[in-house]
């Protein structure tokens, strides 16, 4: 059964979702939520363990009181996706990486488009830190498809601040 809860947060309201014992994906905003779950088939559950432990390690992200999350994640995508993603992990709060530098780590220095789409696939913004990845020329690129302001705040957030 799937299960849900949402949050304030200064980027956006979050919905946190969950199956069995494991996140399964954060939306973005309610539009995001609706578009993305079948709304007849997901209960608002804001006691589930797993959704309680995420919320409040997000809570104290956003609190400034943590910088990395130790959360039980159901992780699906290819398996380049997944090395992209475990890449992102690696990024340092406060600090960013290009695309470049992503898809070097990865052996595959012409993916830069490609780490790209695996970063707009990730389904734990936040957590698997895509935003921490910006253009070469140190621009905020697309982050959730449009949505560069989350980044910019999220960045700033952590002490950075892009032209």
């Amino acid at each position: 059964m799937r299960v849900f809860t949402k949050m304030n947060t200064p980027i956006d309201e979050l919905y946190l979702v969950a199956d069995e014992n494991e996140l399964s994906v954060i939306h973005l905003g309610e539009e995001d939520f609706n578009r993305h779950e079948n709304l007849e088939e997901i209960v608002y559950q804001p006691e589930h363990p797993a959704l309680r432990i995420a919320a409040g390690q997000l809570e104290e992200y956003f609190a400034g009181k943590r910088t990395s999350f130790d959360l039980p994640l159901f992780i699906q995508g290819t398996s380049f996706q997944q090395a992209v993603w475990e890449q992102l992990q690696n990024i340092p709060f406060g600090e960013t990486r290009s695309y470049l530098d992503i898809a070097e780590s990865i052996h595959n220095p012409k993916a830069v488009r490609a780490i790209g789409q695996a970063n707009k696939a990730n389904r734990f913004p936040i957590i698997i830190p895509c935003h921490r990845v910006i253009g070469k020329n140190q621009s905020l690129t697309g982050y959730a498809g449009t949505r560069i302001d989350i980044k910019e705040k999220l960045l700033r957030h952590e002490g950075i601040f892009i032209k």
